[in-house]
């Protein structure tokens, strides 16, 4: 079973990144968050992603040409002109990277895909912008036993701001809150049956708009709701709170070894 990643947006609002990169390319503690999503994906056996690209797309295909060389110990042989790599650490993961056009919409990117899902009826789809600690095992279960076309994981939105506890005045305690209480939210890590590409119009249509109001006035879309973690990555700020916990060692999303 394949994962769609959507990694082509403009990511505006994080644009003290992303005037020079695309957001999916954004570090973590050292590493894209492209290769967070990745990891939380593998560690759950989906293994062989396609990488929907789009605003400056080549620089992630840079990043995965050079990943053996960038994880390996290299000799040169300058004079034969031969490279041997020593000792690589490089997952063992199938990577598509498709280019889907740099003005094209969620949904467009989605329907790109077709030809490159090979014969499995369901597929993975999530944005190049978010991490989890979701159990991906009991996500595709739930999508198999409700028999529908669609499932979106539903998540508490992060708060905004940390959480003051005061007693008469006195500041008692002090945390980054990590949800809110009430409500749920889109947060990505879809399971898709491939029949819902005929819901998708063409480049110019936004997949949470008419595609998935069209499911969801026909009962064909159901909502798994994650309870744990989940965190997106749209501003400098979001992205700082991730970075800060990957550097406790304490980072959520890391389920992997």
């Amino acid at each position: 079973m394949k994962t769609v990643i959507l990694a082509g947006g403009l990511g505006t609002r994080l644009a003290e990144e992303t005037t020079v990169k695309p957001k999916p390319m954004v570090e973590i503690g050292g590493q894209p968050i492209l290769w967070h999503i990745m990891n939380i994906y593998a560690s759950h056996g989906f293994s062989e992603f396609l990488v929907a690209l789009g605003y400056k797309g080549d620089l992630i295909k840079q990043y995965f040409l050079e990943f053996h060389a960038m994880n390996s110990n290299i000799s040169l042989d300058l004079a034969k002109g031969e490279t041997h790599f020593h000792a690589p650490t490089a997952p063992p993961w199938k990577v598509h990277l498709i280019d889907t056009g740099g003005q094209t919409m969620t949904g467009g990117r989605i329907r790109r895909m077709k030809a490159h899902l090979g014969d499995d009826p369901l597929f993975l789809v999530t944005y190049g912008d978010g991490v989890a600690d979701l159990d991906l095992g009991r996500l595709l279960a739930f999508h198999r036993s409700h028999g529908r076309l669609a499932t979106v994981t539903a998540v508490r939105p992060p708060a905004r701001f940390g959480e003051i506890r005061l007693k008469d005045g006195q500041v008692m305690g002090f945390a980054e809150k990590p949800q809110v209480g009430e409500g749920w939210i889109n947060g990505g890590f879809f399971v898709l049956d491939r029949r819902v590409l005929d819901y998708i119009d063409g480049d110019d249509t936004i997949w949470e708009r008419e595609p998935m109001e069209r499911l969801v006035a026909e009962g064909q879309l159901m909502a798994f709701c994650h309870e744990g973690f989940w965190h997106p990555m749209d501003t400098l700020r979001e992205r700082n709170v991730l970075e800060s916990l990957w550097n406790s060692g304490k980072a959520p999303w890391k389920i992997w070894d």
